[in-house]
């Protein structure tokens, strides 16, 4: 097992230079109706059903360098182009690297909607960070749990540690009033009755849980069947 944390660190150091980061692919898609979407390269989990290739698992052979000025420019050009109100950074977990994503954030015109999809680990552990981002008023997080609770977080992730930095960051955005839901991979019912009581007992109940769907790509597929996991997800 490892830690997320300790992770997080290593790849940041692989996938951020100053304030550029490494992506991989800009491109249209037709999530939340269309949205402008930047692939980053870098993640602090290893998900057993994560669908990205080389952008997490071989983050130092993937990608080039960008300024958050020219991955700004790259999603303004696609949502002009595509009719767009929406843009966003997927791939990998874009929290790696606060100054670029801060700074990508300002280069962001602030007519369009910004959806920062992440685990929240970082921001569930640093405080200050999801501060910096509730200055963004045309942000809106979308935090996805690897789980409903600790045990199945760690069977998900491998990781030994974590949930509790993501049940933290949602905590962090209720009280800096921040536009935010959650995604949830779960495979347990108990399991999801549990956390939505948590989240009521949080003063969390009214935020938007959706269900996480896990597609299984050949990739996703033979990953979870060496996990032992596959029948869970089919």
């Amino acid at each position: 097992m490892y830690d997320p944390l300790e992770v997080a660190k290593k790849v940041e150091e692989i996938v951020v230079h100053d304030t550029s980061k490494k992506y991989y692919r800009f491109r249209p898609t037709g999530f939340y109706g269309g949205i402008a979407t930047a692939d980053t390269v870098g993640c602090n989990l290893r998900c057993k059903f994560c669908w990205s290739a080389a952008s997490v698992w071989d983050a130092q052979h993937t990608g080039e360098f960008s300024s958050p000025e020219a991955v700004a420019a790259h999603l303004h050009r696609i949502a002009e182009t595509k009719g767009y109100h929406q843009l966003r950074v997927s791939g990998g977990e874009p929290t790696i690297g606060k100054q670029h994503l801060l700074a990508l954030l300002k280069a962001v015109n602030k007519h369009y909607t910004f959806i920062l999809e992440t685990n929240g680990i970082l921001l569930g552990y640093d405080s200050h960070y999801v501060e910096e981002l509730s200055t963004f008023k045309n942000l809106h997080v979308r935090v996805c749990l690897k789980g409903a609770d600790a045990e199945e977080f760690t069977l998900f992730t491998g990781a030994k540690h974590g949930f509790e930095y993501q049940i933290n960051a949602l905590a962090l955005l209720r009280d800096v009033h921040m536009s935010f839901n959650i995604a949830l991979v779960s495979v347990h019912p108990e399991k999801k009755q549990h956390l939505c009581q948590r989240l009521k007992e949080m003063n969390l109940g009214e935020v938007m849980v959706e269900e996480e769907e896990i597609t299984l790509y050949p990739m996703v597929k033979a990953r979870l069947h060496k996990e032992q996991l596959l029948h869970l997800f089919e």
